[in-house]
C-alpha cells in the first residue's frame, strides 16, 4: 500500500513498484479514504490488506504555505502518521516505510546535515510544525521497533523535482515556482521577475525518480532503527538556481531580490554515506539534465 500513490513521488515510486515485480499495490485516494481519520486508514488497510506500507501522504507546500498553515501542517501530517502505523502494526503489517522530510533538520545544522544531527536544535521556523510532525513518526517508529518489534524504517529525502511537480504557486516548492514564474514572464514579454529573499541561501535537489529508486531500495534492503537521508550531496545557491532556470527557459529579463522576504533554512545539503554504505543507494540524474526532463513536461503540460 502506498498512501499519497497518486501524488508527485508516489505516482514514481507506484511505477518503479511495478517495474521491480510488485504485482499488487493499493493506492488509497483521498476521495475514498480519509487518511486524517482512524476509520478512513482503517477502511484502507482492510481493503488493501498489506504486507508493506509506504507512507507518502502528505500535506506540504513551500515557505508561504507553511507560514500560513502551521496549525493544518502540523496536526493533519502527525494524526495520519501516528494512527498509520499504530493501525498498520495491530493489522500484521510486515513492513512500514515512513517518509519523513528535511525541514525536520535543525535550522543551523552543519553542512552536510548528517542522521546524528537531527536533535541538535530546533528547525527553521517557517516550516517547524512541519517538520517537527514528521520527527515525532522517527520517535514513534523507533518506539514501536524496540516494544513490538515492528520493522519500520525513516528515510529522509532532501528537496524533490521533476517531472509531474506542483506548479501551483499558492503551494509549489521553489523549482516548480521558478519555472513557473520565468516561462509566464518569457510569454508575457515582461522585463523583469521578482523572486523572494536574498537568494544567498543554499538547497540540495533530488529527482524524483531517483527519490523513488532509494525508497524501493530501502524498503528492499534496510531494516535498520537509524534514519537515513536520501539525495546527492550536494547544494546550489537560491541565486545560482535562478540563474540555471532563468538560462533554462530563455528568460532573459531582470532579476529583482525581495529581501524582506524569508530566505528560509540558511543552507541545506545532505550526508549522503548511510543510504549507499546501507542499501546501496546513490542518485544518478545529474542537476540540469533534470531540470530539462522538469522543464520540457511542464511546458508539454501547456501545449508549449
Amino acid at each position: 500500500m502506498v498512501t499519497g500513490g497518486g501524488g508527485f513521488l508516489g505516482s514514481a515510486v507506484v511505477r518503479r513498484l511495478a517495474e521491480a515485480g510488485a504485482t499488487e499495490v493499493f493506492v488509497p485516494r483521498s476521495r475514498d479514504y480519509d487518511l486524517r481519520t482512524g476509520s478512513g486508514i482503517a477502511e484502507a488497510l482492510a481493503t488493501g490488506r498489506p504486507d508493506l506500507v509506504i507512507h507518502l501522504a502528505a500535506v506540504v507546500g513551500g515557505i508561504g504555505a507553511n507560514r500560513e498553515n502551521p496549525g493544518r501542517f502540523f496536526y493533519e501530517n502527525a494524526i495520519m502518521g501516528i494512527e498509520l502505523m499504530e493501525q498498520a502494526r495491530l493489522a500484521g503489517v510486515a513492513k512500514f516505510v515512513q517518509i519523513g522530510t528535511v525541514c525536520s533538520y535543525p535550522k543551523f545544522t552543519p553542512v552536510p546535515f548528517h542522521e546524528d544531527d537531527l536533535w541538535a536544535g530546533y528547525p527553521e521556523e517557517t516550516n517547524a510544525p512541519y517538520g517537527l510532525a514528521k520527527k515525532m513518526l522517527l520517535v514513534q517508529g523507533q518506539a514501536y521497533r524496540q516494544q513490538y518489534g515492528f520493522d519500520v524504517i525513516y528515510l529522509i529525502p532532501v528537496n524533490l523535482y521533476g517531472p509531474g511537480d506542483n506548479f501551483d504557486p499558492a503551494s509549489s516548492h521553489v523549482i516548480p515556482a521558478l519555472i513557473k514564474k520565468c516561462v509566464d514572464a518569457r510569454e508575457a514579454g515582461a522585463g523583469h521577475i521578482d523572486v523572494w529573499g536574498t537568494g544567498a541561501a543554499s538547497r540540495e535537489f533530488l529527482y524524483v525518480e531517483d527519490a523513488a529508486e532509494g525508497i524501493i531500495l530501502g524498503a528492499e534492503r534496510y531494516d535498520g532503527a537509524e534514519p537515513v537521508n536520501l539525495g546527492v550531496g550536494r547544494e546550489i545557491t537560491i541565486r545560482e538556481l535562478v540563474e540555471l532556470i532563468a538560462r533554462l527557459t530563455r528568460f532573459e529579463g531582470e532579476i529583482r531580490w525581495d529581501a524582506t522576504k524569508p530566505d528560509g533554512q540558511p543552507r541545506r545539503a545532505l550526508d549522503t554515506s548511510r543510504a549507499r554504505e546501507r542499501f546501496g543507494f546513490s542518485a544518478r540524474t545529474g542537476f540540469e539534465d533534470g531540470l530539462r526532463e522538469t522543464l520540457a513536461w511542464y511546458e508539454g503540460s501547456l501545449g508549449a
